[in-house]
């Protein structure tokens, strides 16, 4: 008789290979770490672009502000890449994701309408991304940076 599960436990046999490739890892460690990279390199290669949003959002000095964010956000995802401090760099990624969305997106204090609605998807994607930050620093701790 042909089983008839055999063929779904092969491709979750497969997917679960593809899951655990470190190649994997990888990649979805760098997707996460994506805007971390290229949000500070953009206000790196537009530093009075970078200085303008720091005023904007009320932080002073603002040329300190930009350039601890862009620091602070190039070290850490480097932290989350390399396996060194993983944890660490995940948590203060984290943390640093949901202040800025607290100062950047308070769609509570928005009119009904487009921006509204627009700042209310980005605020709650970002919980998500803090939420994805704290799982790496979970995995980290429990089953080590190389596992």
């Amino acid at each position: 008789m042909i089983d008839p599960f055999l063929s779904t436990r092969r491709q979750g046999s497969l997917l679960a290979d593809i899951l655990a490739a470190p190649a994997t890892r990888v990649v979805a460690l760098l997707a996460l770490c994506a805007a971390y990279i290229q949000g500070p390199l953009t206000k790196l290669f537009d530093f009075p672009g970078a200085v303008a949003e720091m005023e904007h959002f009320g932080l002073h000095p603002a040329t300190l502000s930009a350039a601890g964010v862009i620091a602070f956000e190039l070290t850490a995802s480097a932290m989350v890449l390399s396996g060194i401090l993983r944890w660490l760099g995940a948590l203060s990624l984290a943390v640093f994701t949901l202040l800025a969305t607290f100062v950047a997106l308070r769609f509570w204090e928005m009119p009904a309408g487009m921006e509204r609605m627009m700042a209310t998807n980005a605020f709650f994607e970002h919980l998500g991304l803090a939420g994805a930050f704290v799982l790496v620093a979970i995995t980290d701790l429990t089953q080590g940076a190389r596992k």
